[in-house]
């Protein structure tokens, strides 16, 4: 069971968030503001927490930095009416994981909830598990019933960057900056190298397939779900 501790001032939104919480089986905690939030997170272990930006006293921005500095690391998701670049920029430099706009789609809340917990669960664990499939990042392996492959640093890299995003394209050069750095003298035929052979070793494993989007880049799609 998760912990979602809720920062929110509207008394009916908070309620929504509550609601939609519940449904899930999660453990949603409401507080209205950065000081209430602040005493939770001294009593209380917080799985993700869910911020407004516009608070009286403490504002979402300033609470998720005082959390960051404080050495918490759960993911953060910040839900605000300012819809602008600039209002999004300032969350995510602030160290929110991820950013909503009022009014929420309550699916797509609940879907981005699941993600950075999910995620949250593969930084903590640096592990994946797709079905009959393991990929362990300390041992730069990938394990499925008796079969243990080890790869080549980059090609791991680059599995588990995809597998922990499912369904999320990444173009090449995004790719090719995190996994080899902006200062390699590769390009990014080299990910297109790596791609194939990530295909030929695990093409014929169902849990997951590697796709192509056509003038875009890379995307994985995991098959152990549903």
């Amino acid at each position: 069971m998760f912990t979602i501790l809720v920062v929110e001032d509207d008394p009916n939104f908070g309620k929504l968030l509550e609601h939609v919480l519940q449904d899930e089986q999660f453990t949603p905690v409401i507080t209205r503001n950065a000081s209430e939030a602040l005493d939770v997170l001294d009593s209380k272990h917080i799985d993700l927490m869910i911020t407004d930006v516009m608070m009286p006293g403490t504002d979402g921005y300033r609470l998720t930095e005082e959390v960051r500095g404080a050495g918490y690391s759960f993911p953060v998701l910040m839900v605000s009416s300012k819809e602008t670049v600039k209002d999004k920029r300032k969350g995510f430099l602030a160290g929110t994981d991820d950013y909503m706009v009022k009014p929420i789609d309550e699916e797509e809340f609940v879907l981005r909830v699941k993600a950075l917990l999910r995620r949250a669960k593969i930084a903590s664990e640096r592990k994946i598990t797709i079905g009959k499939v393991n990929l362990n990042y300390d041992t730069v392996t990938v394990i499925r019933e008796n079969e243990r492959v080890v790869l080549p640093l980059k090609e791991f890299l680059l599995l588990y960057k995809l597998l922990s995003y499912p369904d999320k394209v990444f173009t090449r050069l995004q790719l090719m900056d995190e996994i080899w750095g902006m200062d390699t003298a590769s390009d990014e035929h080299t990910v297109s190298v790596h791609i194939g052979r990530l295909r030929e070793r695990f093409g014929s494993w169902p849990e997951f397939s590697i796709k192509t989007i056509r003038g875009l880049g890379y995307k994985a799609v995991r098959n152990d779900e549903g």
